[in-house]
């Protein structure tokens, strides 16, 4: 199961993992630093909180990735990305942008670099059970288009 993959729709997760850094990009500067810190409701994550998130979870999904094509039956570790969060305070919105947007880089790299029955090489998740490592590139379409919609939002009122 994948919780993400409604957000896809029928559009084609490898040209949105390519594209995020510079739509995310963009839609920092057009909000501009004043408005990067405002959360848009009590216990809601601010555009540089979703930021820092985005940069975590990409570091999450190098391992991810990398650890699916090298070992037979990986099992993923979950993390609790709350917990992750009481860390972002020590962060500024653009470092945060320039870890999602290098290691982003590296893994679409990765992923362009591989043969096609990559792409079904199984894994496993403790809470969604068996998947494949396209998944995971699904996942991370969909987690990239959750998120941008948050900032639009944002962004928009």
């Amino acid at each position: 199961m994948n919780p993400y993959a409604s957000f896809l729709g029928n559009r084609d997760p490898r040209s949105v993992i390519a594209s995020t850094p510079s739509h995310l990009a963009h839609l920092i500067h057009t909000l501009g630093q004043a408005r990067v810190d405002v959360a848009p409701a009590p216990g809601k994550w601010s555009v540089r909180e979703i930021t820092c998130h985005l940069a975590d979870c990409e570091v999450v999904f190098a391992f991810r990735l990398r650890q699916t094509l090298a070992e037979p039956h990986h099992v993923i570790q979950p993390f609790d990305q709350d917990l992750w969060a009481s860390h972002y305070s020590a962060y500024d919105v653009e470092s945060a942008l320039a870890v999602f947007t290098a290691v982003r880089g590296f893994n679409v790299k990765l992923i362009q670099s591989l043969p096609p029955e990559a792409f079904s090489k199984p894994v496993s998740h403790p809470e969604r059970g068996t998947m494949t490592f396209d998944t995971i590139v699904e996942t991370m379409g969909g987690h990239d288009l959750n998120h941008l919609a948050q900032i639009e939002r944002i962004a928009a009122g």
